[in-house]
């Protein structure tokens, strides 16, 4: 029968409700209190809240299962669903820019003549801009002294001149001659001690940014002889140049440009899924399977457009014109990541969104212009028409 203390107590207190532990019997005493002698009988109140009252574990001394919990993500999760938006957004940028970038430069090829020297001298400009922070970063500049910073803004500029001096002229070899001699003259008349460090990397600037970019407007606009077979000239408007447009020199070009685009999109994606063996410790991310899934993309790109344009017409001479346009594209690529790992950064720069630098897209052609116009002016029979 019910305590009547306790029974009033309950009734007029609602909330409170009983709390019991079981009554045990009880045992002997033991030499180890701690580990098994059982509670005491234990009946308290407590008021009732809103939130539930949480169970109560009581673990034993040789233990209970501890309540069942969500599974922890672990570092590399978190990092990655951290990452996944960033991902996401410079996909859709390096998608988006690329395709502009390779609109832009379809129809900056097609218009040439000036047009082309002058996009050329702009990003030539820009590259060479980006090559001399590159050479004054503190990667670099541990184990050299860079040249001075207005030294690097006339190379700069004396760069951005050379296509539109090849353009009108045509002799790039007298531009980059009197070019390297205004450089070193510029280099030994600066106060204080000049260095053969600041004499080799401008020049090596000023042959890497403006001597070999020239080659572009030798291949586009100094091959003029018209590729008479192109079935595409045949159907081309009149106002815009009609047949006489398509010259050996923008059918090269295009050849070229598009094999290079070809090689680096294969190269990628069959590292992306294939990729085990790394090429070389300069760029890490450069697999022998990708570069050989490059190899035959590019030459496959090389020999449907020659039968797409007539031209080369012998299938050897396009074969030789991938092969060229990949050993090209792959060195160009390996020197600027060269110049990069040295300088202990990612990117030549952030001018192109999701792409980098201007060097970082261009690194591929910088080699494969003055190849394909040798290769177009010393092998080919008529220029291969």
């Amino acid at each position: 029968m019910a305590h009547p203390q306790l029974s009033n107590s309950l009734s007029l207190h609602p909330n409170l409700i009983p709390l019991y532990r079981p009554l045990h019997h009880h045992h002997p005493p033991s030499p180890f209190p701690s580990l098994f002698t059982k509670p005491k009988p234990l009946l308290r109140f407590t008021r009732r809240t809103a939130e539930p009252v949480q169970p109560r574990f009581l673990v034993a001394a040789v233990g209970q299962a501890e309540p069942e919990r969500l599974p922890q993500l672990n570092a590399q999760q978190e990092d990655f669903l951290s990452k996944s938006p960033q991902q996401v957004s410079q996909l859709k940028n390096r998608v988006v820019f690329g395709l502009g970038i390779g609109i832009s430069v379809g129809g900056i090829v097609l218009a040439g003549g000036w047009v082309f020297a002058a996009a050329l001298s702009a990003a030539v400009f820009a590259g060479a801009r980006e090559y001399f922070e590159l050479v004054r970063s503190n990667g670099i500049t541990e184990g050299m002294t860079p040249p001075p910073r207005y030294v690097s803004r006339v190379c700069s500029v004396i760069c951005a001149l050379m296509p539109l001096f090849v353009m009108y002229r045509g002799h790039i070899d007298v531009s980059v001659t009197s070019a390297a001699f205004v450089l070193a003259m510029t280099l030994l008349l600066q106060k204080g001690s000049p260095r053969f460090a600041q004499l080799s990397s401008a020049i090596f600037g000023l042959f890497y940014c403006g001597y070999l970019p020239c080659f572009w407007v030798k291949l586009r606009c100094g091959l003029a002889a018209p590729a008479m077979n192109t079935r595409i000239g045949a159907i081309w408007p009149v106002l815009l140049g009609g047949q006489a447009h398509w010259t050996v020199g923008l059918v090269a070009t295009l050849v070229t440009i598009s094999s290079i685009i070809s090689a680096d999109t294969f190269a990628f994606l069959g590292g992306k899924a294939f990729g085990r063996t790394p090429l070389t410790s300069i760029s890490p991310k450069k697999t022998w399977e990708g570069t050989i899934i490059g190899f035959c993309g590019c030459i496959a790109t090389s020999v449907v457009l020659s039968r797409v344009f007539s031209w080369p017409l012998s299938l050897p001479s396009a074969i030789a014109l991938g092969v060229l346009s990949f050993f090209g594209s792959v060195f160009g690529d390996l020197t600027e990541s060269m110049i990069k790992r040295d300088a202990g950064v990612k990117d030549s720069g952030s001018l192109i969104p999701g792409h980098g630098g201007i060097l970082d897209r261009a690194d591929s052609y910088v080699f494969t212009g003055a190849l394909a116009h040798s290769f177009v002016k010393t092998f080919l029979p008529l220029y291969g028409v």
